[in-house]
């Protein structure tokens, strides 16, 4: 069985307060973008066999805490799996705020409830998602939406960029979110947060990611890219989550400087 779990980008990102667990909670939209992993997975026919795992693609020979055998590991806590075998191609980068390994990990749990037959309902693989990793249960639903808390509270909204292109810039710089967010300084906040403006004129002032203030501070490079991409005739530029993908939304396709040794990804939404 193949599925293809896709990126995400953020519009707008605030971190409300930390937690007495650790974590943060935040307001932010989410919006699915058409980057894809594959993921392909198979019953091993002879069940002697134990599960197996391999990896191409970006940057990928081994992934250290990997969320799509951790999917594996807590379905099978409940339910009688059998062994199987598994490939990840990586399309998406590491480190990029982009989503990647969540999206790998909620489409696991997907596949496995399939491929298993388990019968899983969305409000239960949404609680196995949301033990899995804190953006995993947004990639289970998977449409554009509101979300908050530590990333489990997901309401769909309607609000769309179809048809707006997007480009995404990726320097060799990795962003680790448990730092980024470790260094963030809270904010009061009104009791109005992301407000979704369907109008492009308002997104700079009402998308705001406040996590680029510490993000920019340390690799000044990645504010260099927002503002490139303003000077192509980006509608709107933000750095998606912790970093350090930067991304511009446009009315059509601009002319971007390949020339830059980075990571680059274009598509219409």
């Amino acid at each position: 069985m193949i599925c293809y779990p896709n990126a995400k980008i953020n519009l707008g990102l605030k971190v409300i307060s930390k937690r007495d667990d650790g974590f943060h909670n935040i307001d932010s939209c989410f919006l699915p973008i058409p980057l894809f992993d594959v993921l392909e997975v198979k019953k091993q026919l002879n069940s002697i066999k134990a599960t197996e795992i391999s990896y191409s693609g970006f940057n990928c020979t081994y992934i250290e805490n990997d969320l799509v055998m951790r999917a594996y590991d807590i379905l099978k806590n409940d339910f009688a799996l059998g062994p199987i075998r598994v490939h990840l191609h990586k399309n998406i980068p590491f480190g990029s705020g982009l989503g990647g390994g969540s999206s790998d990990g909620a489409f696991m749990l997907t596949v496995l409830n399939k491929l298993f037959y388990l019968n899983l309902s969305e409000r239960k693989l949404l609680h196995y998602a949301k033990n899995l990793g804190s953006d995993c249960p947004f990639f289970i639903m998977n449409r554009v939406s509101h979300v908050s808390s530590v990333g489990d509270v997901i309401n769909p909204i309607d609000f769309s960029l179809k048809g707006y292109y997007i480009v995404i810039l990726k320097p060799n710089i990795h962003c680790s979110t448990e730092y980024i967010f470790s260094q963030y300084k809270i904010k009061k906040h009104s009791p109005e947060l992301v407000n979704f403006n369907k109008d492009t004129r308002y997104w700079k002032k009402e998308f705001i990611n406040e996590l680029e203030s510490v993000v920019f501070s340390l690799h000044p490079e990645l504010n260099e890219i927002k503002k490139y991409l303003y000077s192509q005739g980006a509608l709107y530029a933000s750095m998606s989550g912790s970093g350090s993908a930067i991304y511009g939304v446009f009315e059509k396709k601009p002319t971007i400087n390949k020339g830059y040794d980075y990571w680059i990804w274009e598509g219409v939404i």
